[in-house]
């Protein structure tokens, strides 16, 4: 999957979750783990440790209730 859209599905996910109640970035890791795979994981989460300015904020936020893929 491309970078592009790895990154607007995410933000989906996040522009979602931003005006729902409750932890909005709890809800949008939630939501990651349950439906993307490790790979797809994965790629996300180097994308937030290398500083990537094109995530939402709650994307950010909630990075360290994703579950990296098995082995990382």
């Amino acid at each position: 999957m491309s970078t592009d859209k790895l990154i607007r599905m995410a933000n989906q996910i996040a522009t979602f979750f931003e005006v729902q109640p409750g932890d909005g970035a709890a809800s949008v890791a939630a939501h990651i783990n349950d439906n993307w795979s490790p790979p797809m994981r994965a790629e996300l989460l180097a994308m937030v440790a290398s500083g990537a300015s094109n995530l939402h904020p709650l994307i950010v936020a909630g990075a360290s209730q994703i579950r990296p893929a098995p082995g990382r």
